[in-house]
């Protein structure tokens, strides 16, 4: 029981520790906005991390394969709204103080932007459902739900982390650095977009 529990730790630090858009979307808040605020981001994020881990788990990529119209859409739209998101963290401008602010992300808007960079990346669906999926069949019987709740364990522990050991960190950054650090974040999860884009296009 303990191993298979291990097994799927492990297998969850190292499918969610790879900088992807949600681990910039984290890093980001963290650096941005007060300790509160990152907290709500780093759970929300954690909470449609485990759903998708799920569904992985539990086979969503068939339901993918199954109906070719699903996959195009989430590839146009996920391809739009993640490019969006990049832009807007390129064009924005952060002012690190003592005084962190909430700033105008609401939690509705929180919640929108973190399901939409989870379940809009088609990659990570597929990915995770051949991964995740691939070794729910190897599993012996009963011992799948000890397996999955390590790799929920691991996404929990790890965005926290990252939540936690980006905002301690914050204090010792200025305004350049976190101006550069935007760029650099947005222009990655833009080239992320851009990917989507052509893998629609392929998909014509």
């Amino acid at each position: 029981m303990f191993s298979f529990l291990l097994q799927g730790l492990l297998l969850g630090f190292a499918y969610v520790a790879p900088i992807g858009i949600q681990n910039l979307y984290v890093i980001n808040t963290a650096i941005r906005e007060d300790r509160i605020r990152t907290l709500e981001v780093a759970l929300v994020t954690i909470f449609f991390d485990i759903s998708l881990a799920l569904a992985c788990f539990f086979g969503v990529g068939t339901l993918i394969d199954t109906f070719p119209l699903l996959k195009g859409i989430i590839l146009l739209f996920g391809s739009i709204i993640v490019i969006y998101i990049g832009l807007i963290l390129i064009r924005s401008n952060p002012k690190i103080s003592n005084d962190a602010t909430l700033g105008n992300c609401t939690l509705l808007k929180i919640i929108g932007n973190c399901f939409v960079i989870t379940w809009f990346n088609p990659q990570a669906i597929i990915d995770g459902s051949l991964l995740l999926g691939g070794f729910h069949a190897s599993l012996p019987y009963g011992m799948s739900n000890f397996f999955i709740f390590g790799v929920c364990m691991a996404s929990f522990t790890w965005f926290l982390s990252l939540a936690a050991i980006t905002s301690f960190l914050r204090s010792k950054l200025n305004n350049t650095i976190i101006r550069s650090l935007n760029v650099i974040c947005g222009s990655i999860i833009i080239f992320y977009g851009f990917k989507l884009g052509y893998s629609f296009i392929q998909l014509l």
